[in-house]
């Protein structure tokens, strides 16, 4: 019987978010608690990169995150960045997140719409004679590097942040009493085997989001109970309604 689940994501900020909908529908406790966290590499380990910002003339924003340790690094090197700089960002909800650090309605800024980069490639080819730096995480593909190549765009990517595992007190792991796990990137099963080294799996059931993600946990050497997406369950709170579903009535 699932009476608590454990989702390794930060807790939603709507009250509308399907999770709450899942937890009163079962009458299953919901606990929002990453296994990994994001932070800033330290300039020193930039400055290693042999990378000047203000050669660039087009920054490319991923996520929040990239936005934040942008920012932050440019601040620690009393850098100051041009008014005419350019932004392009994968959403427009991370363009407006820039917001944070530099008045909007002056900047230059360029969103695409899906959220993958390959939509935004058309409005950066339009600007062919920009010099884009694309801050990123210590883990990615070559993807994006792929993509500006192909359309012969001027860039260069760079490290800014990394991810790393956020470790559990001693108490998290004496009170370490869930049914369910349920994870959404390969560094939070390492997190899980780092955090614990003895994991005995037994009756807690394993549910991952994205193909890596499930190649992780059967590579851990354990249970794989639940995988999305799925052609008939898209998102995570579809697939496990489905999964409570079968398992519950």
């Amino acid at each position: 019987m699932i009476k608590k689940i454990l989702v390794s994501q930060p807790k939603p900020s709507s009250e509308k978010s399907p999770y709450y909908d899942i937890a009163s529908k079962f009458g299953v406790e919901l606990v929002f608690r990453p296994f990994i966290k994001v932070e800033g590499i330290s300039t020193k380990d930039f400055r290693a990169q042999k990378i000047n910002i203000l050669d660039y003339s087009a920054i490319v924003f991923t996520s929040r995150h990239a936005i934040d340790h942008f920012f932050t690094m440019a601040k620690e090197l009393r850098v100051a960045i041009p008014e005419d700089m350019k932004y392009f960002c994968v959403t427009e909800t991370i363009s407006l997140y820039i917001q944070k650090y530099v008045q909007y309605r002056k900047r230059k800024v360029f969103f695409g719409t899906t959220g993958k980069i390959d939509d935004l490639i058309p409005t950066m080819a339009k600007h062919k004679s920009e010099k884009y730096l694309v801050p990123m995480s210590d883990v990615h593909n070559d993807t994006v590097a792929q993509l500006l190549e192909a359309k012969k765009l001027n860039h260069r990517e760079c490290v800014m942040y990394r991810t790393v595992s956020n470790d559990f007190t001693p108490e998290e792991v004496k009170n370490f009493d869930y049914d369910m796990l349920i994870f959404f990137s390969p560094s939070g099963i390492e997190s899980l085997t780092k955090n614990f080294p003895d994991f005995n799996q037994g009756d807690i059931a394993i549910a991952t989001f994205g193909p890596a993600t499930a190649k992780a946990v059967k590579d851990a050497g354990l249970r794989l109970d639940l995988e999305a997406p799925s052609e008939k369950y898209p998102s995570m709170t579809s697939a496990l309604q489905h999964f409570l579903l079968e398992k519950q009535g």
